[in-house]
């Protein structure tokens, strides 16, 4: 049968898969056809691995022999800074330009065993530092929709990837909204889980409490698969937690008695760097969610508005300490200098780029003498006191609902020397990171944005984000997969 990826998900796929409709081989050929087609233009991936179709040819084996589970045959891209053992692992950055993996992170381990195909390494902000891909030392990623725009970032590429059909699903990895934002701007669906369900082994670290990986796909039901896939304790990473950790009431909504409620927290909507058309959107989501019987309740979080300020106090005081490994001795690039001291600072120099070492130095100074305590430590009191915040909103909701980005995709260029403009697009991302708890952005209502600048439809995606309480990501699909129908 002729494959249509515009109606292609893992359970399709996968049914067609089992049913001799197509092989894995034919499926993963036609995701790179189109990559083929597309990839010069949008720069979605860094590398397309030349194993793909043995990977294809092996998944074929596993069905045919009986073997096969959900994931098998499905092609995914994976974002450069997760280890694939034998292939290079650059998180976009020079300094690791011919890095070769050694080992494999726990989630690829999972996902070969499962029989996924891996199509290639995305692109990102280097070492995902940055929300629109333009930090990338190997260009920026271009938006599927519309070619002078960012993806988004630090996941731009995996996230241009499955928007563009270039791959089905991809992973992505997220610590202040890297997955979440670049889902928002590139129309797909992207989840945040809960801080430790899923194993950071293998994946180059960032801020450290702050990381974590998750699925970009364009169906909610297709990131429930890969979240099940790769969830679970492991004791690589004494950071994960098992099932229990937390233990969810079920909802009445689940158990088919009511739908879940969902929390507003209106006074932090009605800042002036929130775009009109994003909120006009929002609403009009919200008032059909209410029109399928969720009820809509209104939220305090006293503390939100520090948010932004908090994660960029704890973020770069944690990249400080975790990029301190890459100094042309233990990892990465070298360059000689005339003394040990200046070979660090020129293969540094060399090595990273301007954000990488804006945040090193920002981190660097928190955490000096005569300022840990004035920034690192009152920001981590706050981060707690955000963190009860939200749980005490959650006695009373099952979710909260936010835009997922102030604004749709901006275009390329357009923040390139504003820093702290690109900082605030994680107005209402960071704060899933910082309180640990699980998060997913939603397209809402296939709603356009008008560009003001040029008085047209851009016809630019804007999501919608939803925030549970800590291990609930059972109520995020819920309420996924009945705005889109699924």
């Amino acid at each position: 049968m002729k494959i249509d990826l515009n109606k292609l998900n893992i359970v399709r796929a996968h049914t067609h898969l089992m049913n001799g409709d197509f092989t894995s081989v034919e499926l993963t050929r036609a995701y790179l056809d189109e990559i083929k087609k597309k990839n010069s233009e949008v720069n979605a991936y860094l590398e397309v691995f030349d194993d793909a179709l043995e990977a294809a040819e092996n998944a074929d084996k596993m069905i045919t022999e009986g073997k096969a589970g959900m994931m098998t045959g499905i092609p995914i891209a994976i974002k450069d800074n997760i280890l694939i053992k034998g292939k290079i692992a650059s998180a976009s950055s020079k300094m690791l330009e011919d890095y070769q993996a050694t080992y494999d992170a726990t989630v690829i381990s999972k996902l070969i065993k499962e029989g996924a195909v891996f199509l290639g390494r995305t692109n990102m902000d280097e070492f995902a530092m940055g929300g629109s891909t333009e930090n990338s030392a190997y260009g920026v990623t271009k938006n599927p929709h519309d070619l002078s725009r960012v993806a988004g970032g630090s996941s731009g590429g995996s996230a241009a990837a499955v928007a563009g059909n270039m791959a089905l699903v991809a992973l992505g990895s997220d610590t202040g909204g890297s997955i979440r934002q670049p889902a928002s701007y590139c129309g797909i669906v992207g989840l945040k889980p809960t801080y430790g369900r899923v194993s950071r082994y293998g994946v180059m670290a960032m801020g450290s409490s702050l990381d974590q990986i998750g699925p970009l796909a364009n169906t909610v039901g297709d990131c429930e698969i890969i979240y099940n896939v790769l969830k679970g304790k492991d004791p690589k990473d004494g950071t994960t937690i098992s099932e229990e950790t937390y233990k969810i009431e079920t909802s009445g909504a689940r158990s088919g008695k009511k739908k879940l409620t969902i929390g507003i927290p209106r006074h932090f909507l009605g800042g002036d760097g929130i775009d009109k058309e994003v909120m006009s959107a929002f609403e009009k989501s919200i008032d059909s969610l209410k029109n399928k019987g969720y009820e809509i309740k209104e939220v305090q979080l006293p503390n939100i508005s520090y948010s932004l300020m908090v994660y960029y106090i704890v973020m770069p005081a944690e990249v400080s300490s975790n990029m301190a490994r890459f100094d042309g001795v233990r990892f990465g690039l070298h360059k000689d200098g005339k003394t040990g001291i200046e070979d660090y600072f020129e293969s540094r120099r060399a090595g990273l780029g301007k954000e990488v070492i804006r945040r090193i130095l920002l981190g660097t100074y928190v955490l000096s003498s005569g300022y840990h305590d004035a920034y690192y430590n009152r920001a981590n009191a706050i981060r707690a006191m955000i963190t009860e915040d939200f749980s005490k909103a959650f006695e009373s909701v099952d979710l909260i609902a936010t835009p997922t980005a102030p604004s749709p995709a901006f275009r390329i260029g357009e923040k390139a020397d504003d820093p702290v403009s690109m900082y605030l697009a994680d107005i209402f991302t960071a704060t899933a990171n910082l309180t640990g708890m699980p998060a997913m952005s939603i397209p809402m209502n296939g709603e356009k944005f008008e560009d003001s600048s040029g008085g047209r439809e851009a016809g630019l995606p804007i999501g919608i984000q939803f925030t549970a309480r800590h291990g609930d990501e059972a109520a995020l699909f819920e309420v996924g997969k009945e705005m889109l129908g699924e």
